[in-house]
């Protein structure tokens, strides 16, 4: 019985995303790069706080607030 709500569900997804026009700008290879930079700053960033959230040593949480200094250092240079 589950099988068929979620093959409805999907087949409700794929309507609605043929229904909705696609109204997407073509980024250039430079904007692309830059995309994917930020995109990879910030899941650095996630992990890095996350890897915080953890730590227990002193030296190695030093170490992570000093990677989250300079992603965030970063991401404000590309903003």
């Amino acid at each position: 019985m589950a099988r068929g709500f979620e093959s409805k569900d999907v087949e409700f997804q794929q309507a609605e995303a043929e229904r909705r026009p696609s109204v997407r700008k073509t980024l250039t290879a430079t904007e692309r790069d830059e995309a994917s930079r930020r995109r990879s700053l910030e899941l650095a960033m996630a992990r890095t706080r996350s890897d915080l959230a953890t730590a227990t040593s002193a030296a190695h949480r030093r170490m992570l607030e000093q990677a989250i200094a300079e992603l965030e250092r970063q991401l404000g240079d590309d903003a």
